[in-house]
């Protein structure tokens, strides 16, 4: 997998890739900006991880999740991780911590 230097980099690639749809990272769902379709944990798999930490600020400590529905359909979602991550639901915190 190749890595980037930039959240604005990662994301063009991943477009360029065919993850257009963008996400919101919910308590218990990943909503889609598009069409407000909601994603159970069950309803997607996490095809690519990329990880940016913040050198002098932890706010700027940053995941890109690359997702497929099991629709076929593809996107992301960004999300803040130590401090600063979104509370979730117990499903939600299993299936990304697997990555």
């Amino acid at each position: 997998m190749q890595t980037y230097e930039t959240v604005t980099e990662t994301l063009e690639a991943l477009r360029q890739q065919g993850f257009t749809r963008d996400y919101n990272l919910l308590e218990t769902c990943l909503k889609c900006h598009e069409d407000g379709v909601e994603l159970a944990p069950d309803k997607f798999e996490i095809v690519q991880v990329h990880r940016f930490e913040g050198m002098t600020d932890p706010g700027d400590e940053t995941i890109i999740f690359a997702i497929e529905e099991s629709n076929g359909k593809r996107g992301s979602f960004i999300n803040a991780y130590g401090m600063y991550a979104d509370s979730l639901s117990n499903d939600m915190v299993s299936k990304l911590a697997l990555h």
